[in-house]
């Protein structure tokens, strides 16, 4: 029986290794043949690095026993023939579970102890930490035994209810969403703070990243969780049960933590689960399939989505079809409809961003190559025509022709001192633009804001900080983007200047764009408003808390200046690339040139066989431009996953 999301994740991961490799073998045939900078080689590497490790990650979402665990069983290991996450009566995954694969950490699981909450510590910063998890090797070749050591991630800590507060899982002014209290006055949180799994399921090893995340109460407090982990997910699939709908409870993880990008909020699916619940032998199948259609309907005008992105399953019936090779009962827990929206949004959206990012860096690659080529050409062409106007002459005017050169040599070199004087003007601009963009500026602009947050008690004016944090932050980009602009400017005047006085074909990169990043700011902003309502003043009060809000803000803010700062170091290579490329080959062609008077003025057959040389030389460069061009199109032809074929059997299942 086929598993349809991860037939569709085969592909996605052979397309993604057979690309990397065509790259890397036509980044190395350019650098032999020395048609290639060192920005355009950053670039390819990058792409070639991404495609080999670009990851995707798929987070599941919902109150306790929805069926979370149960869906991840269905979707990713039944190969397994058996359940392999906790998912029976009373075992649910207490704590955030991600399952990936990494070649170089043995298959385990790490436990991080639920106690490191009380420490100034941001979940990002524990993973660096490993001695403070607690690791069980896995055998993932025995299916029984990973399962019981999975099994893990449901354990449970019995503490007071001061422990409790203290760790965030109790809140006096919000006694509903307290854990029960037993007879001794003690209540029950989880063991663990976070999980890894790590283990060479075929899927995971092709990149694929799961997260399993417990219920509101845990969600809600570890903030890292629902501003950086899942915000970054390609996918949400938010779980639900089919006969009750959407409770308080769920509409609050929906509201809360779930639609603050509304431009992604395609990648978010709900699933209906449990529908099994609703079959019923005293009804006929197709009040049935009416009933689940009317709760599909419900569940979407309430949230604020598109009814096909609702999808009834029952992922316990689709586990057992598939651990029983059940056909029938597959088709009836309607879980490949799912496993097909999942492999249609997450990979196709997935393809393509990254043949886009592909893309952009062969047009690169190949205007680079192009000028290169051209600049050979015309150095060829200017040799041929020195060399033809030499024929019949004497030795007095081959001597006046090697001076010329010569004396056009020094005054090239006069021009190199002058580009490393410009160079030291946009060098000292450059540096400007880094220090806006770098870590010592971003820490000052949250020190209001930290300061703010960390205070004790109520925090009456945080939200003002916060707010005007983030108009800094703004203001900061905008700074950016004029350097940014001035610099360009530059490049522009330098690049015109070069290609007057010396033939050059020098074509300024386009700056990068940094306001862009203004979404990237915002989405951030808009995810870690949720903590600052009314709602949140409470948990707000508490200081472990905030210091773990301010940590997972920082935290995301370093990751977007860092990517800004990558683009600037890249367009700023590039451009220096470039020049550095076309002053390398003046001077080989100054060094041809009077290597070719040389060898006239000591043998009288050298002009016609340097003439010839040439001609020859000519022609490998054509053969050298046709070959790329084969190259990069075989390339960009690299075939993808028949994306209109998926969704076409999307709809009509």
């Amino acid at each position: 029986m086929r598993n349809s999301f991860g037939d569709q994740f085969d592909q996605h991961g052979t397309w993604r290794r057979d690309f990397a490799l065509r790259l890397k073998l036509l980044a190395e045939w350019m650098k032999d043949h020395e048609l290639m900078d060192a920005a355009v080689e950053e670039r390819l590497h990058q792409i070639e690095g991404r495609m080999r490790t670009d990851k995707v990650m798929v987070a599941f979402v919902g109150e306790f026993s929805r069926g979370k665990s149960e869906l991840i069983n269905a979707i990713f290991f039944a190969g397994y023939k058996r359940r392999i996450m906790p998912a029976s009566a009373g075992r649910t995954t207490m704590c955030p579970t991600e399952l990936g694969y990494d070649a170089d950490v043995p298959p385990c699981l790490r436990l991080l102890p639920i106690e490191t909450r009380l420490q100034p510590k941001a979940l990002t910063e524990w993973r660096a930490v490993p001695e403070k998890w607690t690791r069980i090797d896995l055998d993932v070749n025995n299916p029984a035994e990973l399962a019981q050591a999975l099994e893990k991630v449901a354990e449970v800590r019995i503490v007071s209810r001061e422990e409790a507060r203290a760790l965030g899982f109790w809140h006096d002014m919000t006694p509903e969403d307290n854990p029960p209290v037993d007879a001794y006055g003690l209540v029950e949180v989880p063991r663990w703070r976070h999980a890894l799994v790590n283990m060479a399921h075929p899927l995971l090893k092709q990149g694929l990243v799961i997260l399993d995340t417990p219920g509101l109460n845990a969600i809600g407090a570890e903030p890292e969780l629902t501003v950086s982990l899942i915000p970054q997910a390609q996918a949400v699939v938010f779980i639900l049960a089919a006969d009750t709908g959407v409770t308080k409870s769920d509409m609050a993880i929906w509201r809360e933590h779930l639609v603050t990008d509304s431009d992604h909020a395609d990648a978010r699916l709900v699933v209906l689960n449990k529908i099994d619940t609703l079959w019923d032998e005293l009804s006929t199948p197709a009040r049935v399939r009416e009933q689940i259609e009317r709760q599909c309907a419900a569940t979407a005008e309430l949230l604020g989505i598109s009814p096909e992105q609702v999808f009834p399953v029952s992922a316990q019936k689709g586990l057992l079809a598939k651990v029983t090779d059940d056909a029938a009962l597959l088709r009836e827990s309607r879980l490949p409809a799912l496993e097909a929206a999942l492999g249609v949004g997450l990979l196709g959206r997935r393809q393509g961003i990254l043949r886009s990012e592909m893309s952009a860096g062969i047009a690169d690659l190949r205007a680079q190559a192009g000028r290169v080529m051209q600049i050979r050409r015309r150095d060829l062409a200017e040799q041929a025509l020195e060399l033809k106007g030499l024929r019949g002459k004497n030795a007095a005017v081959i001597n006046h022709m090697r001076a010329r050169v010569h004396q056009e040599q020094i005054e090239f070199d006069v021009s190199g001192a002058k580009i490393h004087a410009i160079r030291s003007v946009h060098l000292r601009l450059l540096r400007e633009l880094f220090t806006i963009l770098g870590a010592s500026t971003l820490k000052a602009e949250l020190g209001d804001l930290n300061r703010a947050l960390r205070q004790r008690g109520i925090k009456l004016g945080v939200k003002k900080a916060y707010n005007q944090t983030f108009q800094r932050l703004r203001e900061g980009l905008g700074r950016a983007q004029a350097t940014g602009i001035e610099i360009q400017t530059m490049f522009v005047a330098i690049f015109r200047q070069l290609n007057a006085e010396h033939g050059f074909s020098l074509q300024p990169p386009k700056e990068p764009d940094l306001l862009r990043f203004e979404r990237d700011l915002e989405l951030v902003e808009r995810s870690h408003l949720q903590y600052l309502g009314v709602s949140n003043a409470l948990k707000l009060a508490t200081p472990e808390f905030a210091d773990r809000l301010v940590r997972a803000l920082a935290t995301r803010l370093r990751a977007v200046y860092e990517s800004a700062l990558s683009e600037v170091e890249l367009w700023n290579k590039s451009a220096a690339a470039q020049l550095d490329v076309q002053l390398r080959e003046r001077r080989r062609n100054f060094g041809h040139r009077l290597e070719a008077i040389e060898r006239i003025q000591q043998a009288a057959t050298g002009l016609d066989e340097r003439i010839a040389d040439i001609v020859q030389q000519e022609a490998a460069l054509n053969q050298l431009d046709a070959r790329l061009l084969v190259l990069t199109e075989r390339l960009l032809d690299v075939p993808q996953s028949d994306e209109p074929v998926v969704f076409a059997a999307l709809k009509t299942a």
